[in-house]
């Protein structure tokens, strides 16, 4: 018996990292085919992309609501504590917010299709929508302050206003290959600069 209580080859502790390791790359697969596909994508599709069996799939989400809110999930988490990551990594707190909204961009096309999938069950939606909330509001606020407090941008604007702004940007870049909608919302966070002072 090792320190960890576990038996000396460690076998459960392995197999449980092995299944956290399929799951992670699982639900990377799945955005992954989400993005290019959408949520209906069928499962064998999201298997090969995976390199993996349908079957292992079926075990950790039995549902494809099941998958989809798992992915749901999954990109948020990353997005939020993407955030404090790249402040500290960031030139200026402005940068920051750049490379932070780009992700959030890539976010708001990958879900392209959820509300659909959900439709049948509106109560686990209200509880995603609920999580999104509350994990990438306060990130995108800490972000907005940190670039404000080092004079970057103007103050005054709210977190859940500029990702309102963004994602009604996003409408449409799924449907319309000439849209470019990261371009239309890197406008957007480059006009929260501060003017520069007019010279007399």
């Amino acid at each position: 018996m090792n320190d960890s209580g576990q038996g000396a080859d460690g076998a459960p502790g392995a197999r449980r990292k092995d299944a956290r390791r399929n799951r992670q790359t699982l639900l990377e697969a799945a955005a992954t085919v989400f993005v290019t596909s959408g949520v209906e994508a069928p499962v064998r599709d999201i298997a090969t992309a995976a390199g993996v069996g349908m079957g292992t799939i079926y075990r950790h989400f039995p549902t494809r609501a099941d998958l989809v809110i798992a992915v749901y999930h999954h990109q948020i988490d990353a997005c939020a504590e993407a955030g404090p990551a790249l402040l500290a990594e960031g030139p200026t707190p402005h940068a920051a917010l750049g490379r932070w909204v780009d992700l959030f961009v890539d976010f708001l096309v990958t879900k392209h299709g959820l509300a659909a999938a959900l439709q049948a069950d509106n109560a686990r939606f209200q509880t995603l929508h609920a999580h999104f909330l509350d994990r990438l509001v306060p990130v995108c606020a800490h972000l907005l302050n940190a670039a404000v407090d080092s004079g970057e941008i103007r103050p005054g604007i709210e977190a859940l206003q500029l990702m309102h702004g963004i994602g009604n940007l996003c409408i449409g870049a799924d449907r319309d290959p000439d849209y470019d909608a990261r371009l239309l919302v890197g406008l957007l966070v480059a006009g929260l600069r501060r003017p520069d002072p007019v010279p007399y």
